[in-house]
């Protein structure tokens, strides 16, 4: 069981999607409730697989170490394996995923649009997700990165808004466009790595002899820019980030809530699994570069969420902006102050997963709101459908309203702004912890993300919730049983890893030493 417990994580809800198709024999589009029930168990095993696999898990163990290791031959001519494993760097992500899949289908519940297609689709997508936080073999690393492409594609295009196809289009090219990258990098590391291996482990150890020029620059900096290409347009990293607003914009709710909260994870995830370990004297080298883009991040984006009068681009905004203090905690690995390389990766990692349920959180409460008033204007654009109404404030006073929905959006704006015990002021603060140890300045500027948060989340906060009741909502229904299942386990989440992160910090700390003495040893 403990060996496969990997495959089960990634190809459980590959096995649903295939169940689906005998009842779509049976029953056709007839009883769309069978596919989402069937969704809905495989997601929640695989929720259970993964507390399980947390609860035997010893992050002091090394990957090599591991039980829960797979290692079989594949493609034995190119030296191309089956090789799954978990440590304190994907721990956390297998929780995230694996949780946010489960939130979601619940989440998905009202669709009946093509229901089979929906929920089919959205399996393929969690078992591709699941595969890149459990693979150490370069080549099947990039096949499940690939294979989340084509089911968010038709995710975004077949159930997303307005201009959902442009959107999912977009992000198909962009995200097409890093992969290129990330082959060709792939392919380098493969054919001057001595022996010729894909694996990530064996990768680690030679990788740092590759001693070749290409056009008279170096391989190995060559490949950090073409991986470094590839991770950044996911996170995004400004300027690769204009792809996230239209297809968060445009996405389904659940759709919106698997962009921010997982697939924006696997950019930094790609950069600390693959490029630290792999190329740490490009990591040295590129360190302050990292820094500054995000300190960009956060204020770009920060400064683009105040201009935004559409909660759910807002949202998309903060979501940059809050990526680019993962940006600058890794950027600290090259601190001289053990505590401040400490300090700046662990708060990276923690950033990616608090970061990943309060985003989950502010996504899903902003669907609930469209789904009972099917606008999410913080105030009417221009072009509103009702001239009249343009420029002015969309909702107002609503909290009297619809109190319990009110409170939890204060919770998911206070978190999301860096409140002190709110998960994400722990991690917020290691990462400007690490990064004021090695880039002063900078850090400095960083700050400013605070005061910039805080502006954009209580305005909106102020105008959709406080002040005379506007009649147009005068019917508005409170947060049902089925949405408070979604909110109330992320909720609890972020208040816990608030006032006491220590379990997340003990699951993370020791693979996160390994990386800083490996980029230490090259300084």
């Amino acid at each position: 069981m403990e060996s496969s417990i990997l495959t089960l994580l990634i190809f459980l809800p590959v096995a649903g999607a295939i169940i689906m198709l005998p009842f779509a024999k049976l029953y056709g589009k007839e009883n769309p409730h069978i596919y989402k029930w069937i969704a809905l168990v495989t997601t929640s095993l695989q929720l259970f697989l993964s507390w399980v696999l947390y609860s035997n898990f010893n992050p002091a163990m090394s990957i090599t170490e591991s039980p829960f290791t797979v290692q079989l031959d594949w493609i034995t001519h190119f030296n191309i394996q089956y090789y799954l494993g978990v440590d304190g760097l994907s721990m956390p992500m297998v929780l995230l995923t694996a949780l946010l899949s489960c939130i979601c289908i619940i989440a998905s519940w009202n669709i009946e649009k093509q229901a089979l297609g929906y929920f089919s689709l959205f399996l393929l997508l969690d078992a591709g997700m699941m595969g890149v936080f459990l693979s150490m073999d370069f080549f099947l690393f990039y096949i499940f990165w690939e294979v989340m492409l084509l089911p968010m594609y038709f995710l975004i295009g077949m159930w997303g808004g307005p201009q959902r196809m442009y959107a999912a289009i977009k992000f198909f090219l962009y995200t097409l466009f890093g992969s290129v990258f990330m082959l060709l990098a792939m392919l380098a590391l493969y054919y001057y790595s001595d022996p010729h291996t894909f694996s990530l482990i064996t990768l680690i150890q030679t990788a740092g002899s590759i001693d070749a020029e290409i056009w008279g620059m170096s391989v190995k900096y060559l490949i950090w820019i073409s991986l470094f290409i590839g991770f950044a347009i996911k996170v995004p990293v400004f300027p690769f980030h204009t792809w996230l607003p239209l297809a968060h914009v445009e996405a389904p709710t659940a759709i919106s809530v698997i962009l921010a909260g997982v697939l924006l994870k696997m950019g930094t995830y790609g950069l600390l699994r693959i490029s630290y370990p792999l190329l740490p004297g490009e990591v040295v080298n590129f360190s302050y570069i990292l820094a500054v883009l995000g300190v960009i991040n956060i204020i770009w984006g920060a400064v683009n969420a105040i201009a935004q009068i559409d909660m759910k681009k807002m949202v998309a905004y903060s979501s940059v902006s809050h990526m680019g203090y993962v940006l600058l905690g890794m950027a600290a690995v090259i601190s001289e102050s053990p505590e401040g390389a400490q300090a700046g990766l662990n708060g990276a990692l923690m950033q990616m997963f608090n970061h990943g349920t309060i985003t989950a959180m502010l996504f899903l409460l902003v669907g609930m709101i469209y789904e009972r008033a099917h606008h999410r204007w913080i105030i009417f654009p221009q072009d509103y459908k009702q001239p009249e109404l343009a420029g002015q404030i969309a909702f107002g006073g609503i909290g009297a309203k619809v109190p319990v929905y009110t409170a939890f959006v204060a919770m998911a704006f206070f978190a999301g702004l860096g409140l002190p015990a709110m998960s994400g002021f722990i991690s917020e603060a290691m990462c400007f912890i690490g990064g004021f140890s090695v880039f002063r300045t900078l850090t400095i500027i960083g700050t400013l993300g605070i005061l910039l948060n805080a502006i954009y989340f209580l305005r909106a906060y102020q105008r959709i919730f406080l002040g005379p009741l506007n009649e147009a909502y005068k019917d508005l229904t409170d947060i049902t049983g089925r949405e408070l299942i979604t909110i109330i386990p992320l909720a609890i989440i972020v208040l816990w890893f608030g006032v006491y992160p220590a379990p997340l910090l003990d699951m993370i700390a020791p693979a996160m030493d390994g990386i800083i003495q490996i980029v230490q040893s090259v300084i």
